[in-house]
């Protein structure tokens, strides 16, 4: 998702109740968890494959309607993949009729130039492309398929219907190094926006902590470069680089507050706080299917869990920065801690912080190690990574219902 501007957090919210809750700013309605990608570092949830029932075209339309008339006016359609559905077109004019803002994020597999006159005509106002490397090698590798020349065509008929155009990188350990290409790239296909978003670990990142986690000394070299084509090139294409939480000493305020702002609605219908709130255990999801939006975004108790200030233990209960971080974030407090109401580890005052710390000095040592062996024998000693497709999907929840069912990491490729 584009950063786009955001409203500030609504004071009422910062108050030990909810009553003044604001509507939800932005709606993401993620259409599909089918994906023709495989990548390494999707957030979709490990165990996609158990949510395998999507909302008709008619309950999406009731969702957009409701969503509406709470006050959302930003809109994202994602996934997967949302093109795999073959109702993106109808679902957008139906959007532009409601007055949102329209937003497709796709990784341009199956948006063809019919699909992209439709959307035009359906009033569609912007579009995310996703790359994962400015090689063909390794933008391949990564999403496990052949789509780099797809997507360059992909990107030049974009620009040619006049719409702007977000280009979108998720950074790690293999293409840092690549940032300024990927820049170049950028720059090349005319885009409006280049979103250098460095890996968030949830979902398949968080499995794949082990081989993505860059160094310190990487990011801030890449850092250095957007810095210098900021300088240089800042007036064609907006560049956002934002540092991974691991790397710093307080935590962002997530979603700018659980509840605040983001509306997410699953494939099947299940209502979310935030993109990852899916693995919180013991929070029950509303649905749409059966819960008006309305009732869900104020009064559910999935939306109201951590919203405010009242939900914090020590020490964010005392601190005197809570109303700057709101406590940072409850997905990667339960990944890291095994509690969500714990403090964001990510924040040097977390109990829980030296686990950040060794994460990051593991991806040193593993870099100097990598430097000093030959690439086979880096590649026999290092894990796998873990692909996201089926199979693995229904083997990690196998797997999390039964923990002694399996004693690997199931099906992957090799590294490059």
């Amino acid at each position: 998702m584009t950063d786009l501007a955001q409203p500030a957090l609504n004071p009422a919210l910062q108050t030990e109740g909810s009553a003044a809750v604001p509507p939800p700013f932005w709606l993401l309605a993620e259409l599909t968890y089918r994906c023709p990608l495989h990548c390494a570092f999707c957030y979709n949830p490990l165990d996609y494959t158990d949510h395998s029932r999507e909302l008709t075209t008619a309950q999406w339309i009731d969702v957009l309607r409701e969503a509406r008339a709470l006050g959302a006016v930003q809109l994202g359609f994602s996934g997967g993949e949302p093109l795999v559905r073959d109702d993106v077109e109808v679902l957008v004019e139906e959007a532009h009729k409601l007055g949102f803002y329209t937003n497709l994020i796709t990784s341009g597999v199956g948006l063809t130039d019919k699909r992209l006159d439709d959307l035009k005509a359906a009033g569609l106002d912007h579009i995310q492309l996703s790359f994962q490397d400015s090689t063909q090698e390794l933008n391949d590798f990564l999403s496990s398929t052949r789509t780099f020349d797809l997507k360059q065509r992909v990107a030049t008929a974009i620009k040619q219907r006049g719409f702007p155009m977000v280009l979108n990188c998720v950074l790690h350990r293999y293409n840092l190094p690549h940032v300024d290409k990927i820049i170049d790239m950028a720059l090349a296909m005319g885009a409006e926006y280049l979103e250098l978003a460095n890996t968030q670990y949830y979902g398949w990142a968080h499995v794949n902590e082990a081989q993505l986690l860059p160094t310190r000394e990487q990011l801030e070299e890449a850092e250095a470069v957007v810095e210098r084509y900021r300088r240089t090139h800042g007036e064609r294409c907006k560049i956002f680089f934002v540092v991974p939480d691991y790397f710093e000493t307080r935590p962002k305020r997530c979603m700018n507050g659980w509840g605040a702002v983001f509306l997410g609605v699953a494939p099947d219908g299940a209502a979310l706080p935030c993109h990852a709130a899916r693995g919180l255990p013991g929070l029950t999801l509303p649905n749409v299917k059966e819960m008006p939006l309305r009732e869900i975004w104020y009064e559910s108790d999935a939306f109201n869990s951590f919203r405010g200030l009242s939900w914090m233990k020590e020490p964010c209960r005392s601190c005197d920065e809570k109303e700057r971080d709101l406590g940072g974030c409850r997905c990667q407090a339960y990944m890291l801690t095994g509690d969500a109401a714990n403090a964001d580890p990510v924040c040097d005052k977390s109990p829980f912080h030296e686990t950040v710390v060794k994460m990051v000095q593991r991806a040193a040592s593993a870099s100097a190690s990598a430097s000093a062996m030959p690439a086979a024998a880096t590649v026999a000693r290092e894990q796998p990574i873990l692909f996201r497709n089926d199979f693995n999907s229904r083997k990690l929840a196998t797997a999390a219902r039964e923990p002694d069912v399996t004693g690997g990491s199931g099906d992957s490729g090799a590294k490059p």
